[in-house]
């Protein structure tokens, strides 16, 4: 599993996240605020400090498609600063969650004095955009088994106990509206997952406790 958690590592160091967070202000919100909504046009990039959201995309009907899910120390709304195009997405809190905003004007005078920094966005740019190509070749491509399984190692970050743990507290809501599938069909895969040993699951954390099989 060391080449997806490679390919998944953050572009900037946490020391620099810090120190864009600095050159804005921080305010908490309440579980399930709307931070941002696909279509809108916004001057601020978002820093996590505490909690965690979604980023999804939904349609007419209220059926919605999670992108990903971030937590404490990563960022997002950069691609929109930058280009000033209207937001693609739109993200909500799942948790109450405290996050910086960082004006444009303040990004680009922190992007000018620290030019590493940017070269490292500019990576994390390109990185983003594979996952957005991957994630569309997962929906069309794989079956439901598949879509959740290249999710949950997606997911997936070693801990120095050598165990490969998904933090992020997911519901078999959240993986549904992941990979695009039921909640019910998710559940009866974890179930079986976790039945083979493959999977335990507590508090909503899940570990993986050996490599998930090729086909369900």
């Amino acid at each position: 599993m060391s080449s997806v958690i490679d390919s998944m590592s953050q572009e900037l160091s946490p020391e620099e996240i810090e120190a864009i967070a600095a050159c804005g202000t921080s305010k908490t919100y309440p579980k399930h605020t709307i931070l941002i909504n696909e279509g809108d046009r916004s001057d601020f990039l978002y820093v996590i400090i505490q909690g965690r959201v979604k980023i999804f995309v939904g349609d007419e009907k209220g059926r919605e498609v999670i992108l990903n899910i971030q937590g404490p120390g990563e960022y997002l709304g950069e691609i929109a600063l930058i280009d000033e195009s209207p937001r693609s997405a739109s993200v909500m809190t799942l948790e109450p969650s405290r996050l910086a905003f960082v004006s444009r004007d303040d990004f680009t005078r922190y992007l000018g004095a620290h030019p590493d920094t940017a070269l490292k966005l500019l990576r994390s740019f390109a990185h983003r955009i594979r996952e957005l190509t991957e994630l569309a070749k997962n929906l069309a491509l794989s079956d439901v088994y598949g879509r959740v399984a290249r999710t949950l190692l997606k997911m997936a970050r070693e801990r120095d106990d050598g165990q490969w743990v998904i933090e992020q507290r997911l519901t078999h809501q959240d993986i549904a509206d992941m990979v695009g599938a039921s909640r019910e069909m998710v559940s009866r895969i974890m179930k079986d997952l976790a039945k083979g040993g493959y999977i335990q699951t507590q508090k909503k954390i899940i570990t993986i406790c050996h490599r998930l099989p090729p086909g369900w």
